[in-house]
């Protein structure tokens, strides 16, 4: 395979596995971050000391602080979601013409209701840029170990996801494609806000089997609220759907399950986001969950429950008691 020239924009826990991920494959990788320190550790201790300490990364991966990076002909957008739409339009004139982006952010932005797609195209659509979206079940921690990962790439431009998905395929990292924007990009949100409610369930001591029951409800939860937005049905039963939201509900290594463990173990939501040290996606992506699904007339009585245990101060306890508590229906 021919060499192709990446940036990976941003130097969290997953940007900095992708860029080893790539450098492995013998891509002319480059890793933009906004720490001058964590780049000089990056190029001379090969280590992200922030995110993955102890972890060792590939010899050719270089990593900087100058945003002419960007201007490579592939760039993975490895931001998290409530922050790109400020990242793009800050930097938008450092990207080429009909660049090739592939998004690696999971959510909805606040506010505007808008994906991750929606955002880029606001923000750098005069670009003409070639937009993909990798998403599925994929622990950083996990991929840098070498441990086999499988994913999905979707874009509307079937070739285009052809070639990326041969692009990040490797011998532990297995990239299918798909043209389901929508329904990837969904999957990718929604799962956060079930890893909070798979926590919650945990750290209230509720056992197995209302876990089980949380994510096979989860599942169709996504799938009606993916469904109304365009997405096709059978999305949420592949790795960006069912994949990741098995993963996030039951891995120790996922924040927003962390978020709800924590949550039902009596600690404060404040707290809890200020002492993660990292992005937990699913707290900020509920409240717009919650607006899409009212908005759309979709009934979502998880995604309802979380937000009122967010934002509200419900009582997780009462929370379950509601949830139980539902008139009966066919499944």
């Amino acid at each position: 395979m021919n060499t192709v020239s990446i940036c990976v924009a941003g130097g969290g826990s997953w940007g900095t596995a992708l860029a080893h991920l790539l450098a492995s494959g013998g891509h002319d990788v480059r890793l933009w971050l906004r720490d001058a320190a964590v780049a000089r550790a990056v190029n001379e201790r090969r280590e992200n000391p922030r995110y993955l300490p102890g972890f060792a990364l590939h010899e050719n991966l270089e990593a900087g602080t100058d945003p002419a990076l960007l201007g490579r002909s592939v760039v993975v957008l490895a931001i998290p979601c409530q922050q790109l739409r400020g990242w793009l339009t800050r930097q938008a004139s450092f990207f080429r013409p009909g660049v090739v982006l592939v998004n690696t952010a999971k959510g909805m932005e606040e506010g505007s209701l808008a994906s991750c797609s929606s955002v880029v195209l606001d923000c750098l659509g005069h670009l003409a840029p070639r937009y993909a979206v990798l998403s599925g079940p994929s622990f950083a921690a996990e991929v840098l170990r070498g441990l086999p990962t499988a994913v999905v790439l979707a874009s509307r431009d079937e070739e285009l996801g052809h070639s990326l998905r041969g692009i990040f395929s490797g011998p532990a990292f297995r990239c299918y494609s798909s043209v389901d924007v929508t329904g990837v990009e969904t999957g990718g949100a929604i799962k956060n806000v079930m890893a909070i409610a798979a926590g919650l369930c945990d750290g209230l001591g509720l056992g197995h089997n209302s876990r089980a029951a949380l994510i096979t409800r989860g599942l169709a939860e996504m799938s009606r609220l993916g469904v109304a937005r365009g997405a096709a049905a059978q999305t949420f039963m592949g790795l960006s759907g069912l994949g990741d939201l098995t993963l996030t509900c039951t891995g120790d290594l996922s924040r927003n399950r962390q978020v709800g463990l924590r949550l039902g173990r009596g600690e404060k939501l404040e707290h809890i986001t200020r002492s993660l040290g990292a992005v937990a996606e699913g707290v900020r992506t509920t409240a717009a969950i919650h607006q899409m699904a009212l908005r759309l007339g979709v009934d979502a009585p998880l995604t309802r429950a979380v937000h009122g245990i967010l934002y509200a101060g419900h009582c997780p306890q009462q929370a379950l008691c509601d949830l139980m508590a539902r008139d009966l229906r066919d499944e």
